[in-house]
């Protein structure tokens, strides 16, 4: 998550979150993005209790659709969070810049002048909010790779372990994963597969 204010990007304030709800499925994105949302606005409201007041956002921008922006809503709604904007950022048709929908509640999807400078700015947050998690994604990559306990897996070498990891991104990934969805990895077999999957659940 990152954040941004009148002078720029305010990098002191980004913040990476590690998911923790193991109900989670891999893949799930609207569950993440609620789980991020709900954790970094109820610190925001237990610090208002608090006496803080200084860290309230004005805008928060999702990026996805209508169905990201419900769900965004949702979150905000359960904690009593109901005045600050927030607005979906759905990427153009193939990906392409300057033709991005953006969604607010109670209003039809629209789109900004290609040449806009409002529309610069939003995509530079994008962007810089992608460069960030790009970075906290190889860094904790990094990690596993040196430790991991599929290391502890016979038939797992290097280049499988690379393969599950980058398909579940993590151990913890993996460890969720059924047969089926560990034998769409590259270089597993089913037994390979079934061995995984009964190492992470063996008590």
């Amino acid at each position: 998550m990152i954040v941004a204010g009148p002078d720029g990007f305010m990098k002191s304030q980004y913040r990476k979150f590690n998911i923790k709800d193991t109900e989670l499925t891999p893949g799930d994105d609207y569950g993440m993005m609620k789980e991020v949302l709900r954790r970094r606005f109820a610190r925001l409201v237990k610090e208002e209790e608090g006496g803080d007041s200084g860290a309230r956002p004005d805008l928060v921008l999702v990026d996805g659709g209508k169905g990201q922006l419900d769900a965004a809503l949702e979150v905000m709604a359960d904690l009593g969070v109901d005045d600050i904007a927030i607005v979906g950022v759905a990427k153009g048709p193939d990906r392409d810049a300057g033709l991005e929908r953006f969604f607010i509640d109670g209003k039809p999807p629209f789109m900004l002048e290609p040449k806009s400078p409002v529309l610069y700015y939003l995509q530079r947050l994008r962007d810089e909010a992608h460069r960030f998690a790009i970075g906290a994604h190889r860094t904790r990559r990094s990690i596993a790779m040196v430790k991991n306990p599929l290391d502890e897996i016979e038939g797992v070498g290097p280049g499988r372990k690379r393969a599950l990891l980058n398909a579940f991104g993590s151990a913890k990934g993996v460890s969720r994963a059924g047969v089926e969805d560990l034998m769409k990895v590259d270089g597993v077999s089913q037994p390979l597969a079934e061995r995984i999957h009964a190492f992470f659940r063996k008590s």
